[in-house]
């Protein structure tokens, strides 16, 4: 495994992160044990980069990676991101919160303070006034948190995290479905010294070339109740992009991905390939599905033909049809 640099940060993260939203339960029922093996796959595989959140699971998440941890220590970096759960948001947003709602996870994940706290997705005006910002900072001086980042839905909100200087990363939708951030955002944070954080690498599962279009899925599974943005930002699933039409697409790439090279490696791949990007956050069902992930850290970049190959199909084809401001 691969590792770089996370912007200003001391960090050095794999390439390749653990994704955990899954282990709160959000894409479905998941039981302990099968959460312990796939946090033990992740340690197998080199993959020292976990990524949570206060409301997944409403902390179940964190809960499971707090007990993990605790007997099985070594040196990872764990993050999580507040701003998201019911006492915060839209529009409860006070310092007061904020604080309490980081305790909580601190003592979910059984530390003293967290490694790397993110605001989640909190809205473009609370971002815009600024004092969740300095917010952090000021649990930063109190030893709450070591560095502090911000998970953003679009390019705007990006710039306006970013225009604190001690932010470390920025968390953003990056995938070949979603190619924007190339020419739009990625000099700028190179520039700051930013880390990014890459979620959706695979768009909710789609760049896996594993799912038709009968694929159904579980009740609890985010992808059933928010395919078209009724609960939240419809880019946050399936990259913003129609089910069905997602599918199509990536059947066509399927049949452009280089020889010897799965579905998810080459999706993977082609993040790992933009030097802007320090790790990708990819989640995962089940145990097995954790080495292939991994594996990408490992192969070759693409050439550049291809990386303009895609960058036609996204222009030509995709970006039309993507739902959601990106």
């Amino acid at each position: 495994m691969q590792h770089r640099t996370l912007g200003s940060s001391p960090f050095s993260v794999s390439e390749i992160g653990l994704g955990c939203w899954q282990l709160g339960g959000d894409f479905g029922p998941i039981e302990d044990a099968r959460a312990n093996d796939i946090l033990a796959a992740a340690d197998a595989a080199g993959i020292d980069f976990w990524d949570t959140a206060d409301v997944y699971g409403a902390g179940l998440s964190e809960e499971r990676i707090g007990k993990y941890v605790a007997n099985n220590p070594g040196d990872r970096t764990i993050v999580t991101k507040v701003g998201r759960n019911g006492d915060l948001y839209p529009d409860g947003y006070t310092k007061d919160l904020v604080r309490t709602s980081l305790e909580g996870s601190a003592r979910r994940l059984g530390v003293d303070a967290l490694d790397l706290a993110q605001l989640h997705c909190v809205p473009t005006e609370v971002l815009r006034a600024g004092d969740i910002l300095g917010w952090m900072e000021d649990f930063q001086d109190a030893g709450l948190i070591r560095h502090f980042g911000a998970s953003v839905e679009t390019i705007e909100e990006a710039y306006l995290a970013m225009s604190h200087p001690k932010l470390v990363s920025l968390q953003v939708i990056f995938n070949i479905f979603r190619q924007d951030h190339i020419a739009e955002l990625f000099p700028a944070v190179v520039e700051n010294n930013v880390g990014i954080i890459v979620r959706l690498p695979l768009a909710s599962g789609v760049l896996s070339g594993k799912m038709s279009r009968t694929h159904s899925f579980d009740e609890q599974d985010h992808r059933n109740y928010n395919a078209d943005g009724a609960f939240f930002s419809v880019g946050e699933t399936f990259s913003g992009v129609p089910f069905q039409t997602a599918v199509g697409f990536a059947e066509t790439l399927d049949g452009l991905r280089p020889e010897g090279m799965s579905m998810v490696q080459m999706a993977l791949r082609w993040i790992l390939d933009q030097p802007a990007v320090s790790t990708i956050i990819a989640g995962v069902s089940r145990p097995s599905q954790v080495a292939e992930n991994a594996s990408a850290s490992e192969l070759h970049g693409l050439t550049p033909e291809f990386h303009e190959r895609l960058a036609t199909f996204y222009f030509d084809e995709v970006k039309a049809t993507v739902r959601g401001a990106v």
